[in-house]
């Protein structure tokens, strides 16, 4: 399908909150109606009411913390420290750590398997998936994917794991019944984000290196359906009250709307610089996206609500690391290199005689935002 914009009126980004530095992943819990959301850049996760569209606690974990991910039985958020190889589970009665468990080395993101009461942590530095047990905090197996692992997510219709290896531009199927790979999807170019659509047994695949996502069937294990969407995608979210999927374009600063219905784009949003994280709150109707250069979060009301004006919620970032500062094209990551040493080695890399950041693991990222 053409990439295209088709104006749906219901559909618009009404919010915008800041929060920390380099936000990047982002999770729903919908126990507590909030939002969590991981700067990588100042290594702490912002809480953010849906009630009133504030951050509301911060709350400091590892070095470099990535994906996250909601224990509905717990109530509890697993968030992937990428730069401590751990990962920390904040308690989301009290907004705080109750525990950091040793994992794989630079563990991205992780996904709750509710039919076994287990998280799913991507680590992308070693080709693994470490199996955590919710009731010991403790890991309980590990799983060798593909080349440079870094999306993860849970199908419950069929109780299995789709893991995204941006490495091999492949998709590692895992069931959680033997913790063992069952089958192995090729898709596009460096895939970064999934999202499972149980609506229709689909799981959504961006691949980061292009600008494609791939639809894969779960009866079948195969793709069905590729869809062209903006330059670079990384984030996807499914949204059961409309039937449709969000995608982030991390070099558009847009949001790509699909129908599950036809497998077009109905829909083209623009939000920051450098959308990366997406999730769905089902409750209100709406789409929380991560802008990891402008440190802001925006909110997306889709055609099930009804949409307000447009507003700005500002909410004190930390000040002791200097902000970047997005180009006029939306198309690049400019930084200085002050902006650079204060994410840390963990967050940044020389390439030549520039200075480069990314969201995630050098080794596999080919899409690098530089400045001289």
């Amino acid at each position: 399908m053409p990439y295209h914009k088709h104006t749906v009126d219901a559909v618009a980004v009404t919010n915008t909150i800041t929060v920390g530095t380099t936000p990047t992943g982002v999770a729903y819990d919908s126990g507590k109606g909030e939002m969590f959301v991981s700067n990588s850049g100042y290594n702490t996760v912002s809480v953010i009411s849906d009630s009133t569209n504030a951050v509301v606690a911060t709350v400091t974990v590892g070095i470099s913390p990535t994906g996250l991910a909601y224990d509905s039985s717990k109530g509890e958020i697993f968030v992937a420290n990428h730069g401590s190889n751990s990962v920390s589970v904040i308690s989301d009665v009290n907004n705080k750590v109750v525990a950091t468990i040793p994992v794989g080395t630079s563990p991205n993101n992780l996904a709750y398997d509710s039919g076994k009461n287990e998280v799913f942590v991507v680590n992308s530095g070693d080709n693994t998936v470490s199996v955590i047990s919710d009731k010991t905090n403790a890991v309980v197996a590990t799983i060798t994917v593909g080349t440079n692992p870094n999306k993860v997510i849970y199908d419950s219709a069929k109780g299995e794991l789709f893991v995204c290896n941006s490495g091999y531009n492949t998709v590692s199927v895992i069931s959680d019944s033997t913790n063992a790979v069952i089958e192995t999807i090729t898709v596009g170019t460096s895939p970064a984000g999934a999202a499972y659509d149980s609506g229709k047994g689909e799981i959504f695949v961006a691949n980061y290196g292009g600008t494609t996502v791939s639809v894969i069937s779960d009866g079948t294990n195969a793709v069905i359906a590729t869809v062209t969407v903006g330059n670079v995608p990384y984030g996807v979210a499914y949204d059961s009250g409309t039937n449709e999927i969000f995608v982030s374009n991390h070099r558009d600063g847009t949001v790509s709307v699909i129908s599950d219905t036809n497998n077009s784009v109905i829909e083209t949003l623009n939000v920051g610089t450098s959308p990366a994280g997406i999730a769905y709150n089902p409750g209100k109707g709406e789409i929380f996206v991560t802008n990891s250069v402008d440190n802001t979060v925006s909110m997306i009301v889709d055609s099930s609500a009804t949409s307000p004006s447009p507003s700005t919620s500002t909410s004190p970032s930390p000040s002791a690391v200097p902000t970047a500062t997005p180009s006029p094209n939306n198309s690049t990551l400019n930084i200085t290199r002050s902006f650079a040493a204060g994410l840390g080695s963990k967050a940044r890399k020389r390439s030549g005689s520039s200075w480069c950041i990314c969201i995630g693991n050098w080794s596999y990222l080919t899409h690098f935002f530089c400045a001289k």
